[in-house]
């Protein structure tokens, strides 16, 4: 069962990799908003009250795991579950950091687009149970 309607928001600094990611989801019945610079990303949270937050770990400015720290740290968006999403960095080696920053997942790139899919409906029912 999708999760139609459900509000998601993608973080990355790669514009190419963000129109694809927000086409797909689209298509899949999702409402998306998209961010390219992670300082913006509190704020456009607050703004759009997102169900799900997909967040590359690494951007040129400030990083994912940055990011999720203040968006854990800030009443407002504390609650929103983040997916991590990274081609650069390994579970394995991060699990702790990503545990403290409090993301729920993470995701290798390149991926496939159902494994989004079924991680953000597997958060959100979570969510909402």
């Amino acid at each position: 069962m999708r999760m139609v309607g459900r509000k998601i928001l993608i973080v990355d600094d790669d514009k190419e990799f963000l129109k694809e990611l927000r086409e797909m989801l689209i298509l899949s019945g999702y409402e998306v908003t998209e961010v390219s610079d992670a300082k913006a990303v509190v704020r456009t949270v607050r703004i759009t009250k997102p169900d799900v937050i997909l967040l590359d770990l690494r951007m040129p400015s400030i990083s994912g795991f940055e990011v999720a720290d203040k968006l854990k740290s800030c009443f407002e968006t504390s609650n929103v579950p983040v997916i991590a999403m990274t081609g650069y960095y390994t579970l394995k080696e991060h699990v702790w950091l990503m545990n403290f920053c409090g993301i729920k997942r993470c995701l290798k790139k390149p991926f496939n687009p159902l494994d989004v899919i079924a991680e953000i409906e597997n958060i959100v029912g979570k969510k909402n149970e």
